[in-house]
């Protein structure tokens, strides 16, 4: 159901409400997606469809910067900020 108005503050509400309780989801079961299915569902009903693909790609990015981060590819640069 593509919506060409902006969602209202309480739709946003509920769509970032229904992000968070995925992404927490995905984080406590090690990104098992088949776990958190019906939270999916409820992410993708409550937000518009352009925000569910950029809020995928935002995670792909925050997990791909973290694991940067925790694998350390640069220990000399790493060492200095802590």
């Amino acid at each position: 159901a593509a919506r060409m108005a902006a969602p209202t503050m309480e739709e946003r509400k509920a769509c970032w409400g229904a992000r968070d309780e995925f992404w927490q989801c995905l984080d406590s079961h090690g990104d098992d997606a088949a776990k958190c299915e019906k939270l999916r569902r409820a992410f993708e009903s409550r937000c518009p469809q352009q925000w569910v693909k950029h809020f995928d790609k935002r995670r792909d990015f925050l997990k791909y910067k973290k694991k940067l981060e925790t694998e350390g590819y640069h220990p000399a640069e790493a060492a200095g900020k802590s």
